[in-house]
């Protein structure tokens, strides 16, 4: 299919920055009683927000999720992405290229909140190539695996779901643009099992951003 646009996820696909991120999370809950390993916490948390993980929370911590204690994960997440964040290796070329290939109709369709997703373009020397087309789940009714933010970036770039390609690299992230009625590729950094992906309705998964390319120009 030739695609008229580029869907992008953000964390772990433009981004290297679940590990991160889970594992301030990991130490948060460790805080709070809740013991685990970081490939633990990642298993359980990557591709899902915090809020929408409630009540597996409050059951193992025994304590309740309060606006308090988020506040302080994102002050303290937000600290170590300033940090340590670095971009996906290759992705660079990669968007550049499609960026070219599409006529710039690229975009980002997040489930993060918005200042982390622009915080982190700018660390890594992204934020040019999606100024104005940066879309986050917490501005939608509904967040990943629901199709609300690939709908909504792909009516932006007015271009219809079903000739936009969504780059993704987890189960609800892939759920969410095979809901929006797009093609789905998904990158699996290895070890990352290809399976799961391809289970949840990704056409192909590839393991290094050298093969996202289109052809035709």
């Amino acid at each position: 299919m030739n695609f008229e646009a580029v869907l992008f996820d953000c964390d772990g696909v433009l981004v290297d920055s679940e590990a991160i991120t889970c594992g301030v999370l990991r130490d948060m809950f460790e805080e709070q009683g809740w013991r685990m390993t970081l490939a633990e916490c990642m298993q359980r948390f990557v591709g899902h927000t915090v809020k929408s993980q409630r009540e597996v929370i409050e059951a193992n911590t025994g304590v309740p999720l309060t606006d308090a204690w988020l506040q302080q994960f994102f002050e303290r997440r937000n600290e170590r992405l300033e940090r340590q964040i670095t971009a996906i290796d290759g992705i660079h070329d990669a968007v550049a290229h499609l960026h070219d290939h599409c006529d710039g109709r690229i975009a980002v369709a997040s489930g993060a909140d918005r200042f982390k997703v622009e915080m982190m373009l700018r660390k890594v020397g992204l934020h040019e190539f999606f100024d104005g087309r940066i879309f986050s789940g917490h501005e939608m009714p509904r967040s990943k695996p629901h199709p609300d933010v690939y709908l909504a970036a792909a009516a932006h770039l007015q271009v219809a779901p079903a000739r936009c390609l969504v780059v993704e690299d987890t189960t609800v992230g892939i759920a969410a643009g095979v809901a929006a009625g797009a093609t789905v590729w998904a990158y699996a950094a290895p070890p990352a099992a290809h399976e799961p992906l391809l289970q949840v309705g990704a056409q192909r998964v590839f393991t290094s951003m050298t093969a996202l390319r289109l052809g035709g120009r």
